[in-house]
């Protein structure tokens, strides 16, 4: 079994209106359609942790030269697009993972029609590199080198 991260993208998928703009019924069953398929993933013994992020005008980015930090506060213009939550699961393949970040894409909008929200997959690695041959290797795997 391997765990994969299903990262979230707060963006608003086919149809460009915030969230804002949507009525009261179609913000409730966009949530419920969230609770329905979370709890069928605890029920299958599948979710690790599920977690929801405040938004990017509460982000703080901080850069450090090991001896004074710079914190600077969002919101942060530049960014398009933001990590809303993410959850992770433990799956018995990368298709299964495919599968369950398939179904949070068609969570419903405006008039029930599914956002098709951009969903990030990624399996979380069981160890972290723990010398330069590793490291070398998980380089190379983020360079899209495999």
């Amino acid at each position: 079994m391997a765990k994969y991260l299903i990262g979230v993208d707060f963006q608003p998928g086919d149809d460009p209106a915030p969230m804002s703009e949507w009525t009261p019924e179609e913000v409730q069953a966009h949530l419920d359609y969230y609770g329905v398929l979370i709890g069928e993933l605890e029920a299958s013994g599948e979710l690790v942790s599920s977690t929801i992020l405040t938004g990017p005008d509460l982000a703080k980015i901080v850069r450090s030269d090991g001896k004074a930090p710079v914190v600077t506060d969002g919101p942060f213009s530049e960014f398009k697009e933001w990590l809303a939550g993410f959850q992770v699961v433990e799956v018995d393949s990368e298709e299964r993972a495919l599968e369950i970040a398939s179904r949070m894409s068609a969570v419903p909008g405006r008039g029930g029609v599914p956002t098709r929200q951009p969903i990030h997959v990624r399996q979380v690695m069981e160890d972290a590199p723990a010398d330069t041959e590793e490291m070398d290797a998980f380089l190379r795997t983020a360079e899209g080198v495999r």
